[in-house]
């Protein structure tokens, strides 16, 4: 097996190469072996809890029960989010919950719907 290099997007290992362009399953980001590493979006690249990547839009799960900063109240597990905005820092998801308003949560305590 040939030594294929990794997705310069998502630095995913499992590219392949299709004629002269090399293609990522995962992302599905395309390049050729002339484009430098500046040609290249810097887009960070959000993943739930199965490694699937998220995009603005998106409905997730939530896949435990999360304590709610500031009040008494309890997210369930199996909790549906639709319509997720990805953000930069630590919590990187802005969504609105029915019942519970605005919230902000971590890519790793959900999965894709």
């Amino acid at each position: 097996m040939s030594n294929m290099p990794n997705c310069p997007k998502c630095n995913s290992e499992y590219t392949y190469e299709d004629g002269n362009f090399f293609v990522c399953p995962e992302c599905a980001y395309e390049w050729t072996t002339e484009q430098t590493s500046e040609n290249i979006e810097d887009a960070k690249v959000v993943k739930d809890s199965n490694g699937n990547i998220l995009h603005d839009g998106d409905s997730v799960t939530i896949i435990k029960d999360l304590k709610v900063k500031g009040s008494s109240s309890t997210l369930k597990i199996g909790t549906k989010v639709k319509s997720i905005r990805l953000v930069d820092g630590d919590h990187n998801i802005d969504c609105k919950i029915d019942g519970f308003g605005a919230m902000k949560l971590k890519s790793e305590f959900v999965k894709k719907a």
